[in-house]
């Protein structure tokens, strides 16, 4: 009775093992898949790296070529030609509609977006000066361009949001001076004009 007793017991006990084993294998596979489990929401964020980030935009599908040049505090010169001067970095250069077209599942599509947009990945401290120049113009009326200047961090805060209405190709005009201090912080705005255009006329040459 008693070998009976035990036998049942060893079986149990068995049993048990196995069982506690497959739970254990469960639990290591729910935790494994937990840990590789990436949030959906937390796809096609992009860490742009960046303190400042400057946008130019005109009316969607004109034609009209606007340049965005930009002067950092130790006189670097950015523009479509020197799309990388110091931090600062032309991240997109939008001719109009030249070139607007991508091709989606095999078929081309035009983009009707005109926007331009400029990215400071660090702060120096000093005067940045932001040109809009009138490259190409295709009517008389003038072009309406909006400009708008955002620092980054710690937390996304306007700087700058206005509209320039450019005249035609060749008017260059300043939208926006802007200072930043030694601890990286907006300290100063100002409008007052300042010419670039002969300065990347002669990098050109």
């Amino acid at each position: 009775m008693r070998h009976r007793i035990y036998e049942q017991r060893e079986s149990q006990d068995a049993f048990t093992d196995v069982l506690f084993n497959i739970l254990l294998g469960f639990a290591l596979m729910f935790m494994t898949a937990m840990l590789l489990m990436q949030d959906p929401n937390e796809q096609g964020k992009v860490d742009p790296k960046a303190e400042i980030l400057i946008t130019v935009r005109w009316p969607d599908r004109h034609p009209d070529d606007v340049d965005t040049i930009v002067e950092g505090p130790r006189g670097d010169l950015l523009w479509y030609n020197n799309r990388d001067a110091a931090l600062m970095h032309l991240d997109r250069d939008d001719r109009g509609l030249f070139a607007d077209h991508v091709v989606l599942d095999g078929v081309e599509v035009s983009n009707p977006i005109n926007q331009e947009t400029v990215t400071l990945r660090a702060l120096q401290p000093g005067e940045y000066v932001v040109n809009l120049l009138h490259y190409k113009s295709n009517y008389l009326e003038p072009l309406p361009v909006d400009v708008k200047v955002e620092k980054l961090n710690p937390e996304v805060s306007l700087v700058y949001y206005g509209q320039r209405k450019l005249t035609g190709a060749g008017d260059e005009q300043t939208a926006l001076r802007f200072t930043i201090g030694k601890g990286g912080e907006v300290t100063g705005t100002s409008e007052l004009p300042k010419r670039l255009v002969a300065r990347v006329a002669k990098d050109r040459s």
